[in-house]
């Protein structure tokens, strides 16, 4: 007992052997091998002995080929990172035409100076590129992950956490994520007017008679731990093939006893009313074990014949405490739980509704699942709970449920899950688990405590909905500018802005806010398409800026004459551009906080600054001349911010909280 199977082979010897391949199919009892049949590595022994002859070597093991498959490197599917590179593209095809035109405008059209319409030129292309996008995700990213981290949750990839909060399906496997090692007491019954104290006494007896307790007679120890003061005289470890264990002892008072500790429809006659107690009992998910006390001798091979039934022992599989509140936030969240076990699908299902887990009674053994995906894809979203799944079944399953467009997680721990965690938009792995699954998974619970899996969701949510935010900021930017530029184009004039203007509209507007905003609390769902929605919102508005801006400008070319002229006009478009870009900025930031509030009114006051302190405005060449443009630059602004208002009422404000 406890020796591994390095390799796959055919068992050649076997004396009461049992093999524990949970971790290869999900069975949690152990199997009884005899000679003929097939071990696989990555099971060991639980019981008895034996001997086998390899067949399966190296490359060729079961083990090493799932570690072969599980090595295989794939990245997490993100519809931000994809969004972002999507919008990247879009960017170029825009930027490239628009640049070259711009260059052609202010180099050869135009009569400048050199210096002066290369820094237009400049200041025309470089607002095109949405340049603190990717870095500012990668951040929001980043700090998801260590918060994650102080909560024992390793994020293996950054996108998991963006991944997990997109799931509409996650399938769970009960041993190791719904319930823990070990079983419990929950009641024992006399039988035959036994005196329950008499019981508890020749329990303990027996729970320190073995010293290699499996898990039903450690839960005996654990609820009677004071070892019951007999001495033992002669012990029968129990055996899958016999169902039962036994000890024989001197009791206190000189007397001897035997008793067998075993399963009831082994111990017990067909017709004896304590199995019909018993179905009731396996139908709510409780195992049951029989005491019963022997007459004749302990190892005589009828030694279960006649024995006189003493109490019904009842089992209860250790429940995660935090499992039933985890299901219940992914069924507020409107994320399906599907169960998958290797276990009875019956016993899994009372497992399930004991958590409260809705459609806990929707049960299927999963060899009565169809082969074809679409079929198979169709039963698995009508129930909720499935036994004796094998580890391709898993696979198959998570492929089915994604061919339905489906976004799935699955957790697990046992090397029978490394395909399946593999093939899943998210794996999740337990931290006790084996190592080829937490190699594979995106997310490891260091913990084990399923209960963290809502916080990742959270985070994920957090930098989903920030990122929306940011990403509609900088790409109000990018259609403003190339806008202005286009416009600039058509109508043969100077471009209105140096870059260091677009510097500092951009630092006030969208570097600083976006920074703060990126990292925010964000309880917001997770909603698909970002690229559609982020440009639903940021081209009307870009749109709205640019036409604003270029308006101020043409109207102050008209007004201004002179020596200074130029710089008059410049200041005035900016003022027009920082105060509709404001009001952008206002609208993202809803629903308002203080902090929030002071975010930005501090930018406001910033602008402010700019404009009253001279060295400032001779360094940003900013200077409101007159009171005519500056407020017509205000008058058109306010007119802007009420048609952003408009535009965005139509679209939905579907970034409020």
């Amino acid at each position: 007992p406890g020796d591994k199977v390095v390799v796959d082979g055919t068992v050649a010897e076997a004396d009461s052997l049992e093999v524990d391949e949970s971790l290869l199919t999900g069975e949690a009892d152990p199997v009884i091998k005899r000679t003929g049949d097939a071990v696989m590595s990555g099971s060991f022994v639980v019981a008895g002995g034996g001997a086998f002859t390899a067949t399966k070597v190296g490359r060729e093991a079961y083990a090493a080929q799932l570690a072969e498959e599980a090595s295989r490197f794939t990245l997490v599917q993100s519809e931000l990172r994809s969004g972002i590179s999507t919008i990247l593209k879009y960017v170029t095809w825009m930027m490239v035409p628009t640049a070259f035109g711009l260059i052609i405008s202010q180099l050869v059209v135009k009569d400048n100076n050199f210096k002066d319409s290369v820094a237009r030129t400049v200041g025309g292309i470089v607002p095109m590129i949405p340049e603190g996008l990717v870095l500012l995700t990668s951040v929001a990213f980043a700090i998801g992950v260590i918060r994650l981290g102080r909560k024992q949750c390793l994020v293996q990839e950054l996108p998991a956490i963006e991944g997990l909060a997109r799931v509409d399906i996650v399938c769970l496997d009960k041993t190791g994520t719904l319930t823990e090692g070990g079983m419990d007491v929950t009641e024992v019954r006399p039988l035959n007017d036994m005196d329950e104290a008499y019981v508890h006494r020749v329990l303990a007896a027996l729970g320190s008679s073995d010293p290699r307790p499996n898990a039903s007679l450690q839960a005996i120890i654990d609820a009677h731990p004071d070892g019951g003061g007999w001495t033992a005289t002669r012990t029968m470890p129990f055996s899958s093939a016999r169902k039962y264990s036994g000890a024989s002892f001197t009791e206190d008072d000189g007397g001897t006893s035997a008793w067998l500790l075993g399963a009831p429809d082994v111990l017990l006659e067909a017709d004896d009313p304590a199995l019909t107690e018993t179905g009731h009992l396996n139908e709510q998910g409780l195992r049951v074990l029989l005491l019963a006390r022997v007459r004749g001798e302990l190892d005589a091979p009828d030694a279960a014949s006649g024995a006189t039934p003493a109490a019904l022992v009842v089992l209860e599989q250790r429940l995660r405490p935090d499992a039933g509140d985890t299901l219940a936030y992914f069924e507020d969240e409107h994320v399906d739980a599907k169960i998958i076990s290797g276990d009875n699908a019956v016993s899994v299902g009372a497992v399930a509704q004991k958590l409260g887990m809705p459609g806990a009674e929707h049960t299927l053994d999963a060899r009565k699942l169809p082969a074809e995906h679409d079929e198979m894809a169709s039963a698995i979203e009508r129930n909720a709970v499935f036994g004796r799944v094998t580890p391709q079944q898993k696979r198959d399953m998570v492929a089915a449920l994604q061919s339905r467009g489906h976004t799935v997680a699955m957790t697990g721990d046992g090397v029978n899950d490394v395909l399946a965690l593999k093939d899943a938009d998210i794996g999740v792995s337990m931290g006790s688990g084996s190592e080829a699954t937490r190699a594979v998974a995106q997310i490891v619970l260091l913990d084990n405590s399923f209960a963290t899996l809502p916080s990742v969701v959270a985070e994920g949510r957090r930098v989903i909905g920030n990122i929306t935010r940011v990403a509609t900021l900088f790409l109000t930017k990018t259609v403003y500018s190339v806008l202005l530029a286009v416009l600039v184009v058509c109508f043969q004039v100077e471009y209105p802005f140096l870059p260091r203007h677009l510097t500092l509209l951009s630092t006030l507007t969208i570097g600083v806010p976006a920074f703060f905003l990126a990292l925010a609390p964000n309880k917001e769902r997770a909603h698909p398409h970002f690229v559609r929605r982020v440009m639903r919102y940021s081209v009307p508005s870009g749109l709205i800026a640019g036409v604003a801006t270029f308006v101020t400008y043409l109207l102050a070319r008209h007004h201004y004459s002179g020596p200074g002229a130029l710089d008059a006009e410049t200041s005035a478009a900016t003022l027009t551009l920082f105060l509709v870009s404001m009001w952008v900025l206002a609208i993202i930031a809803r629903p308002y906080t203080w902090w929030r509030v002071a975010l930005v009114a501090s930018m406001g006051l910033c602008f402010l600054l700019v404009l009253a302190v001279p060295w400032l405005q001779h360094f940003f060449a900013l200077k409101l001349v007159g009171s005519v443009m500056p407020w017509t630059a205000v008058a058109i602004s306010v007119m802007a911010a009420a048609a952003l208002e408009v535009t965005w009422k139509l679209v939905g404000r579907r970034f409020r909280g």
